[in-house]
């Protein structure tokens, strides 16, 4: 098997897809949001499990490297687009730096993984 850290990652996302679906709650918990903003944020949420389990499967599941690749080229776009509209979603600075870390680490990890598992592979 091909591109290990990738498809590890990708495991791992999933894994927190299906947490996101389970658990919708997570995610205004975590931004302190107002409890008027419950509802749409537990939508993004269910949003969020939905995509990373979809993606996650072309990563885990992918059976060509160029499949993998871009599975994890997808991820790593969508923790950056996470990054911006989460920040943007408090006035806490606590909680932004928190949502950056998370979002940008997850991406920054994914970017890593990538890279090395393309070293390995000759490309």
């Amino acid at each position: 098997m091909t591109y290990r850290l990738s498809r590890l990652l990708s495991t791992a996302t999933a894994a927190y897809g299906g947490y996101a679906l389970a658990r919708p709650a997570h995610l205004w918990q975590a931004l302190g949001a107002d409890r008027r903003n419950r509802e749409g944020l537990e939508l993004l949420a269910r949003t969020y499990g939905v995509r990373d389990l979809a993606i996650s499967s072309l990563g885990v599941f992918g059976r060509s490297e160029r499949t993998v690749r871009a599975a994890m080229l997808l991820r790593i776009a969508m923790d950056l687009g996470d990054a911006v509209l989460l920040s943007t979603q408090t006035d806490d600075e606590d909680v932004r730096r928190k949502v950056l870390a998370v979002t940008l680490g997850w991406a920054g990890l994914n970017a890593l993984a990538l890279a090395v598992d393309s070293k390995r592979a000759g490309g």
